[in-house]
């Protein structure tokens, strides 16, 4: 079912007495408004299975290849977990994602997971050396302000393999506490397996490396003290407008995205309580 008026107006209603603070660097930001993804998917089509009444989130796609599970009482310091099963042609693959990952940064992957594909996709290690990231021979980026990196790695560990080279590789992103000269406590991460798609990869670190600030309440919770916030000059209004308008958009592509999948998963017999263990 498409995003509700009613939750619609929930979103429009927390957000209409908060003045926006342009929030930066964004992977200090905070975790911000989880609908920023749930409205998504479920703008695209996607369904609730868990319970209506529980803290845990279970999405899936109506083709039932891919699920999103959001556990605040996560065990783990996993608190999203997104799945896709394997088809006649495709691998299945895992991702997950820290408590205070930035949920502008998860949308743009799940924004682009219900979009047509794109036929080319840049390398995500050339998007970030092009925003300015300190990019080591060894398959690391380095955020510049510090504080985050972004690791290609293949499935043994070892992360020589040369950038122009086609290989499985699984891809691990860091935020930590940017006061420490070497790598202070981890504050989030992110970790895609080895057949994550690339271009979801590219649009996650694109999002993430972006410069431009994330719009934050004054009193919303953010990853780290020494995150800088300036008065937006964007109104609550306009912050809402912009959900809205890009809801929209998402129930386009998804549209057309459908139209070029024709393959289905069987849909499951039940709903999996399966929760992975956090790799980091």
């Amino acid at each position: 079912m498409p995003v509700s008026e009613r939750q619609l107006a929930a979103f429009a209603d927390k957000h209409a007495w908060r003045i926006p603070f342009d929030t930066s660097p964004r992977h200090l930001a905070g975790p911000g408004d989880a609908r920023h993804v749930t409205h998504g998917l479920a703008a695209a089509g996607w369904t609730r299975t868990s319970d209506p009444l529980s803290a845990e989130i279970v999405l899936r796609s109506p083709d039932y290849r891919h699920s999103l599970q959001f556990d605040p009482q996560s065990a783990t310091s996993a608190w999203w977990r997104l799945r896709a099963e394997p088809t006649g042609t495709e691998p299945g693959w895992y991702a997950e994602f820290g408590e205070l990952v930035p949920a502008e940064i998860l949308g743009s992957l799940t924004d682009a997971l219900v979009s047509p594909p794109p036929t080319l996709s840049a390398a995500p290690l050339n998007t970030l050396e092009d925003a300015g990231w300190l990019i080591d021979g060894r398959g690391s980026a380095f955020s510049d302000p510090p504080g985050c990196t972004v690791e290609r790695r293949t499935e043994q560990g070892d992360a020589t393999v040369p950038w122009g080279v086609s290989a499985s590789v699984s891809w691990h992103v860091e935020a930590h506490d940017p006061e420490h000269s070497s790598r202070g406590p981890r504050l989030w991460h992110a970790w895609f397996d080895g057949h994550t798609p690339t271009h979801l990869v590219h649009a996650f670190v694109t999002t993430l490396a972006d410069s431009a600030p994330l719009q934050r309440g004054m009193y919303d919770r953010t990853a780290h003290h020494g995150v800088v916030q300036k008065p937006s000059p964007l109104t609550p209004e306009q912050v809402v407008e912009a959900h809205t308008a890009r809801l929209t958009g998402i129930r386009r592509q998804a549209h057309l995205a459908r139209r070029r999948r024709p393959e289905a998963v069987t849909p499951p017999v039940k709903e999996s309580t399966t929760r992975s263990t956090a790799r980091r």
